[in-house]
C-alpha cells in the first residue's frame, strides 16, 4: 500500500479510512508473523506501517472531535 499524506487522508470517507485502517493493520501483522520465522527484506517497511497506521488514526480523531488542519484555519 502506498503511503499517503494526512491532506489525502483527509479527502477520504470515515467508511474508507476504517478500510485502510484494517489492511494496514492486516499488512503489519503479518510482517510481524514472517519476521519470527525469517529475516524481513525491508526492516524499514515495519516504521512506515507504525506512521501510516498513526496518521489514518489522528485524522479518524480529529473528523470525531471537529478539529480542523492548520492548513485549513485560514479564515
Amino acid at each position: 500500500m502506498a503511503m499517503m499524506k494526512s491532506e489525502r487522508l483527509r479527502e477520504l470517507t470515515p467508511e474508507e479510512l476504517r478500510h485502510q485502517l484494517r489492511d494496514l493493520e492486516e499488512e503489519l501483522f503479518n510482517l510481524r508473523v514472517r519476521r519470527s520465522l525469517q529475516p524481513p527484506d525491508n526492516p524499514l517497511k515495519f516504521r512506515i506501517l507504525r506512521k501510516q497506521l498513526a496518521r489514518i488514526k489522528t485524522v479518524m480523531r480529529e473528523a470525531e472531535l471537529g478539529i480542523a488542519s492548520k492548513g485549513r484555519e485560514q479564515v
